[in-house]
């Protein structure tokens, strides 16, 4: 393969210290010299003067383990390489698409009715084989966390009850043998079957794995609003506080790398809450932990349809929901908790319900019960019903521009997009521009500075889950590569499905875009497995 010699470019390194204009020598997959005019007989010379240079961006909390595994998994994969993305934290809020026991008669439930093994190469429960499945048959870099959830749905489905002591041995053995095979860490979603279920023994087991192997734990935590149906008690203290109570006892006296996905605040009667978020981590760390969060540039997310739904009203049979008593009981529960929190069913998108259904698609829950002529309690029921209770809604606020930009400067935050391409419905607009955004928001002085803005999205996600020689352009390192124009970037329209300012992308020490225009063919192979 020929060297490549990319020269002149403003390098901003992945450490957070200020940029260099300098050269870089790529050969094979690795850096192997950066430097002011450097030369090499032979080599492929890209010209970069007047851009800007970084590390391949990481997504810090990803789903993307999924589409890795598609038979094509390059459409999944497209609009996160056109932002600048290259490498992905994958399989959190403990819905990975690995770590469940081979024989399992459960395996349709991994994946929490988000995520499903259709029209992949294949089904894989541990993790050295879904490593083999995809390391050099992707387009991006995988690492790789093990869910808690798809862990305790291969063992007991999505039975709402403590698991016997023999399956919860055998969900930990799967946990274990899987951080053994390189998983970066461990993740639990707390907001979604099964793990919602899960006792607070059981969770503890969980966290003590990832203090033993010294791996994070990230955590969709249970509550994300002021009040939700996780707790059952909608006066008092804030239900994501309580959510947060609950991280700091499970890490409580031990280093646990506790990553709080998603610092989001669902409702506008959250939004007051963030100050005391940041106080809880404050004092997890000087008890010991290690706690850290991350987040997105939207004051959206996309989520399941059940989101505002009670725990013990989705264990419910289909025919039980709808008997008079617990259906009267969940209608004024849930009309109390989006009261209380600050939204309401106008703010509910519908993304996607199902086959035959498209003409929901990007309507609000209200609209849809203005044309149903029934209450937005029932017309959101009947809408749970239609999609077998696994829709897709695009919900908000969850957040403001205010609120990003001040924690986009927090010292412990990563960015991510939380966001995957849907084969069908209404797309989350994450997955298009949202580290552009990021990189805007420096650039017009509402974020970080541009150095630490990119270490966010670079070297300190690598050093939060240990991926050996990614995030940082220095001799040794995987020639992952992310070219920008900051001019581009300042101009800008974000928010158009598009990204901007992202001028070519390396891989592995392969150009897979170039001024908007993908390599195909590099990209069948350019992905590497991030074993840790």
């Amino acid at each position: 393969m020929t060297d490549l010699l990319l020269k002149e470019a403003l390098i901003y390194d992945g450490t957070g210290q200020p940029p260099r204009q300098m050269d870089i020598l790529v050969r094979g997959d690795r850096i192997v010299a950066v430097g002011p005019d450097l030369r090499a007989e032979g080599a492929e010379i890209h010209a970069l003067q007047g851009l800007s240079l970084a590390p391949g961006f990481i997504d810090a909390h990803s789903h993307n383990d999924w589409m890795a595994i598609k038979q094509n998994p390059l459409p999944w994969f497209e609009p996160f390489i056109r932002q600048g993305i290259t490498s992905f934290i994958t399989g959190n809020c403990g819905l990975s698409a690995t770590g469940f026991e081979k024989d399992s008669p459960y395996k349709d439930l991994v994946g929490g009715g988000l995520f499903h093994f259709e029209g992949t190469t294949g089904c894989y429960g541990d993790m050295d084989s879904f490593f083999h499945a995809i390391d050099g048959k992707v387009p991006c870099n995988i690492a790789a966390l093990m869910g808690h959830n798809s862990a305790r749905a291969g063992v007991a489905g999505n039975e709402n009850r403590p698991l016997h002591e023999d399956e919860l041995q055998r969900m930990l053995a799967v946990l274990d043998k899987g951080l053994k095979q390189g998983a970066c860490g461990l993740s639990l979603g707390l907001m979604y079957e099964p793990g919602l279920y899960a006792p607070r023994e059981e969770l503890q087991a969980v966290a003590d794995l990832c203090v033993r192997y010294d791996r994070p734990l990230t955590v969709h935590p249970r509550a994300c609003s002021k009040v939700s149906m996780a707790y059952p008690q909608l006066l008092g203290r804030p239900h994501l506080l309580r959510a947060l109570d609950e991280l700091r006892e499970l890490g409580r006296g031990t280093p646990l790398k506790l990553q709080y996905s998603h610092a989001i605040f669902v409702g506008r009667r959250s939004f007051p809450y963030k100050d005391e978020m940041l106080r809880l981590f404050s004092q997890m760390r000087a008890e010991g932990m290690q706690p850290g969060f991350d987040i997105y540039n939207e004051t959206m997310g996309t989520t399941v349809i059940t989101v505002v739904m009670p725990p013990w009203y989705q264990a419910l049979s289909p025919q039980q929901k709808r008997k008079p008593l617990p259906l009267v009981k969940f209608k004024l529960l849930a009309r109390a908790s989006v009261l209380l929190l600050g939204f309401d069913f106008s703010d509910m998108t519908i993304a996607w319900i199902g086959p035959g259904h498209e003409q929901y698609e990007g309507k609000t829950v209200a609209q849809i019960a203005g044309e149903m002529g029934v209450p937005d309690t029932e017309a959101y029921l009947t809408l749970c019903e239609l999609s077998n209770f696994r829709g897709r809604i695009n919900m908000g606020p969850y957040s403001t521009p205010q609120i990003i930009e001040e924690l986009a400067r927090h010292p412990d935050v990563l960015f991510m997009t939380d966001g995957w391409v849907e084969a069908h419905g209404v797309q989350n607009p994450a997955i298009y521009d949202c580290f552009p955004k990021f990189l805007q928001q420096s650039l017009n002085g509402r974020g970080d500075t541009l150095p630490g803005t990119v270490r966010k999205m670079t070297g300190a996600t690598a050093d939060r889950f240990g991926l050996r020689d990614r995030g940082y352009i220095r001799p040794g390192a995987y020639a992952d590569i992310t070219v920008f124009d900051q001019q581009a970037l300042r101009e800008g329209v974000p928010d158009q499905n598009a990204a901007f300012g992202i001028h070519s992308v390396y891989i592995n020490g392969r150009q897979v875009l170039k001024q908007g225009v993908l390599h195909e063919d590099a990209l069948r192979t350019s992905g590497r497995a991030m074993r840790v």
